[in-house]
């Protein structure tokens, strides 16, 4: 992809681990389904969410600040390992829920300002494999998709977000849940 730096690692969580953390995270993890404004109206996100982060971090997008969480202790073990193999220290997650096919993300950059000019997110998936795509903002047909398997890491870093936006689709077809983790660093 130009203008991009993309990694994808289909096995960063083994089958095993990706499925025990799934577990953990679906009964553990503070889940809110919260409202938004789209196009002048108030809707309910479609996805439950939940920010977990050092003290003082708190996180604004779509309208909504994040006030955040204390890290759970197996979140905190994911981070240690990202942050080893990636050398990028995260000093936050966000958590998505997505519960079916009708759950999603629309299209978006990760680029609000506090997370600095450049900023390097990394995405685990985990539970329901599901599309994720991708579109060059100003070469609208430079597009790319992927599938997202469990217990896969992906990696944007570098001017991706400048250059692309980035989208978890509906789904017609019916679908078990997926939790997605997106680690990244707030000023």
């Amino acid at each position: 992809m130009p203008d991009a730096e993309v990694y994808l690692l289909k096995e960063f969580l083994s089958g095993p681990a990706a499925e025990a953390l799934f577990a953990v995270l679906e009964a553990k993890a503070a889940w809110k389904q919260e409202k938004i404004k789209l196009f002048g109206k108030q809707i309910d996100q479609p996805r439950l969410t939940v920010w977990y982060a050092d003290a003082g971090k708190a996180y604004t997008y779509s309208g909504l600040t994040w006030e955040p969480l204390p890290w759970l202790p197996e979140l905190s073990e994911v981070r240690k390992n990202l942050e080893s193999l990636t050398g990028t220290f995260f000093n936050s997650v966000l958590l998505n829920l997505y519960r079916h096919g009708q759950d999603s993300m629309g299209w978006h950059s990760d680029d609000e300002p506090e997370l600095g000019q450049n900023p390097t997110i990394a995405s685990l998936t985990l539970g329901q494999e599901r599309s994720f795509h991708f579109r060059h903002r100003t070469q609208p047909e430079l597009k790319h998709k992927l599938i997202l398997p469990s217990g896969s890491l992906l990696l944007m870093a570098s001017e991706t977000q400048h250059h692309w936006q980035h989208q978890v689709p509906k789904s017609a077809k019916p679908l078990e849940p997926r939790i997605n983790l997106t680690f990244r660093f707030i000023e």
